[in-house]
């Protein structure tokens, strides 16, 4: 099911098929008869539409959020942003199996893959309600990257994708949610209020099977976490930060105030 949705390219498509598994995967725990885990060979990179045209973080047009274009491009990156977190989580699935895990772990991601897709299809409605869709402007590879950093250090996908990436979204949602609260734009409003109230959990499971991995390997969480965000990931951590969404998420300020830029 995971490899299904990573070589699926079209983005409401991938979402669909997202929610479909997701949907069969818990009816089948609700029923007592789960699914076995098995085991499949994601791919490098997951299918992606021809558009939008990815471009270098740095060459990605910046426009002034105060502006019906300017909305439009913030929620053209932060559609972007859920497909990529769509495959993200169920890469996970796939990509660690050689790491035992209890299936409490494979809970988690597929509730977070379903929930980062009903994200997407939201923003995706949101920016078709203003004249536009996901794939009429350029956007970045960013977030792949560090999918591809940590192909095989199971430990720094979790520090990387959910406890810094997302971690971040519950810094920046907020002053998002301002910008569309002062445009009355109610359907991206909903799709952003939605985003933050789940957003804490995704950020909480990458915590909760961190330290779990931390446990079993006798590492101390707190510096493994610092040595692989200093590893894997490229640049220091900017605040402002949302001190309590992330203590809510199971991030102490000991975590990520020392990897801060100054």
């Amino acid at each position: 099911m995971a490899v299904d949705v990573l070589t699926t390219a079209d983005g409401r498509e991938k979402a669909a098929r997202s929610r479909q598994h997701a949907a069969t995967w818990f009816a089948a725990r609700a029923a007592g008869t789960p699914l076995p885990v098995g085991t499949a060979s994601p791919p490098d990179n997951p299918a992606r539409p021809d558009k939008p045209e990815l471009l270098d973080p740095r060459d990605v047009p910046r426009r002034r959020t105060g502006s019906p274009e300017g909305r439009i491009a913030l929620l053209h990156a932060i559609a972007h942003i859920e497909l990529n977190a769509v495959d993200l989580h169920w890469d996970i699935i796939p990509r660690f199996t050689d790491t035992s895990m209890p299936m409490g772990f494979y809970d988690d991601w597929v509730k977070a893959a379903d929930e980062e897709a009903k994200h997407f299809g939201l923003v995706c409605d949101a920016l078709e309600n203003l004249g536009s869709f996901y794939g009429a402007l350029p956007a970045h590879a960013f977030m792949w990257r560090a999918a591809s950093d940590t192909h095989t250090d199971f430990m720094g996908r979790l520090a990387v994708v959910p406890m810094v990436l997302e971690a971040r979204g519950l810094d920046v949602t907020p002053g998002m949610i301002k910008i569309f609260e002062q445009a009355k734009d109610e359907l991206a409003l909903k799709a952003l209020r939605t985003i933050y109230a789940e957003e804490v959990a995704h950020v909480a499971y990458g915590s909760k099977w961190f330290h779990f991995l931390c446990g079993r390997e006798n590492l101390d969480p707190k510096d493994a976490f610092h040595d692989l965000v200093q590893r894997y990931f490229h640049g220091a951590l900017k605040p402002p930060f949302n001190e309590e969404k992330r203590a809510e998420a199971g991030l102490p300020p000991d975590f990520y105030w020392p990897l801060a830029v100054s």
